[in-house]
């Protein structure tokens, strides 16, 4: 059995990121990957950027405890209710870290084409200092930081199966993220951001 890794903040100014490698169990980990690869009403949806509708590369859904809608990139989301794995996800967070989420958006990445560009998570139905906690289930895949305005500020994590990165506070005032594309042979990685939306 393997034992739980403490948590540890990442070493990044104006952002408090807390990152948590075993979250949960190795066990744990696959059984809710196989559980919402199957289960989640996965969905290929345009995003617009400079000016022009392309496809996102990767796969998103959208689920909830209430109904309010998210909206990025030109793009609209309306959500589903919590499955019953969310759920149990959702309990567990909300438990270990004393802090309520109202939503989840969730992306699977199929491979290594699949990616997420540079952003913040900054939209106004997020609130002001928004907290934002990333799970992910299966590959593991590097995470980038970088900041808004020292360009010279970055930082690089792995994000490994069944680990949770926490983002809180002005994280998102002052660096944006992103998930590269990679040249190397990628198994499908599930992320599940947990957020609240006003």
């Amino acid at each position: 059995m393997t034992l739980p890794t403490p948590p540890y903040q990442l070493d990044m100014p104006d952002a408090e990121v807390w990152y948590y490698p075993r979250f949960f169990s190795t066990e744990a980990s696959k059984a809710y990957y196989l559980e919402l690869l199957q289960h989640i009403p996965w969905k290929a949806d345009k995003v617009r950027m400079f000016g022009k509708w392309i496809d996102q590369p990767r796969l998103t859904a959208l689920h909830a405890i209430n109904s309010n809608p998210y909206t990025y990139s030109g793009l609209t989301l309306y959500p589903e209710p919590f499955t019953p794995a969310l759920q149990q996800i959702h309990s567990k967070l909300q438990e270990e870290l004393k802090e309520s989420f109202s939503s989840c958006l969730l992306n699977l990445y199929r491979n290594g084409n699949d990616s997420n560009g540079w952003h913040a998570d900054d939209e106004k139905e997020l609130g002001k200092n928004p907290s934002i906690a990333s799970i992910s289930f299966g590959q593991d895949r590097i995470f980038h930081f970088r900041h808004k305005t020292d360009r010279h500020l970055k930082k690089r994590i792995v994000l490994e199966d069944g680990s949770l990165l926490l983002m809180k506070g002005t994280t998102q005032h002052h660096w944006q993220h992103q998930l590269p594309k990679s040249k190397k042979p990628m198994q499908p990685r599930i992320n599940l951001t947990f957020r609240n939306i006003l």
